[in-house]
């Protein structure tokens, strides 16, 4: 087909729509938790701009970045039809905001975040599968399905997922794990509160030990005292004797 041919129909229900990958520059009309709306001049059709397309380096609150009645550069990323809706898909980080440049003339980045959010639709990019469980036995509880290194248990005790009953509520069942922490806690205590009495007593008996001390070092000190009375009369005594 020529140039002479002009540009290729849009498709059905795409029609009087900004083309992919044009850039405008537009007006904030709304802006929510997830990203801010942009109306552009001749369409009817407003254009969100995700909250991750708003910057290169991560925004938490779209308002920080855009006020309503903002003009602002943006790149047509995206054109869907979901179910009887037209969606559209703005970029403001594929913009120079000063001078209207294209940051992405490649459309790299477009097509990888279209292709993040086709994922993210299908719940294929954000899927957590689990893997086969390990075919060893922990020599420190003795449980299944992992090392030894790995486990948190104490020596002896078990634990295991609460299995389901038919309405998918978790039986109650007591824990080994749980009691056994309890006991742990409840001797723990024990030991603390025999700790304190212990160290009671040995301070009671320090400060008997050193009042006891005390009283026979003044005992000691009165009879001292009377001794040099007693001495001290009888020189006097004898003293008196020689002068008669």
């Amino acid at each position: 087909m020529s140039d002479s041919d002009g540009p290729a129909p849009e498709p059905a229900g795409l029609e009087g729509l900004p083309p992919l990958y044009s850039i405008f520059k537009g007006e904030v009309v709304s802006v929510q938790t997830y990203g801010a709306f942009v109306r552009l001049s001749g369409y009817k059709k407003e254009g969100l701009v995700h909250v991750s397309e708003m910057s290169a380096s991560r925004v938490e609150n779209p308002s920080e970045i855009v006020d309503v009645g903002e003009k602002v550069w943006i790149k047509v990323i995206g054109r869907e039809i979901q179910g009887d809706k037209v969606k559209l898909s703005f970029s403001m980080k594929a913009v120079n905001q000063g001078t209207g440049r294209d940051l992405d003339p490649n459309n790299v980045m477009a097509e990888q975040d279209s292709r993040r959010r086709k994922q993210f639709r299908d719940h294929t990019g954000n899927r957590i599968t689990l893997e086969a469980v390990l075919n060893t036995t922990c020599s420190k509880c003795g449980c299944k399905g992992h090392f030894t290194k790995d486990c948190f248990s104490a020596p002896g005790l078990q634990y295991s997922l609460l299995p389901e009953d038919d309405d998918g509520e978790p039986q109650q069942q007591t824990s080994t794990v749980a009691a056994q922490l309890d006991s742990d806690k409840k001797k723990k205590k024990k030991k603390e509160k025999k700790m304190k009495k212990k160290r009671k007593r040995e301070r009671k008996e320090s400060e008997s030990d050193s009042s006891s001390s005390s009283e026979c070092k003044t005992k000691r000190r009165h009879r001292d005292s009377d001794r040099d009375d007693k001495k001290k009369k009888k020189h006097k005594k004898h003293k008196s004797h020689k002068h008669s």
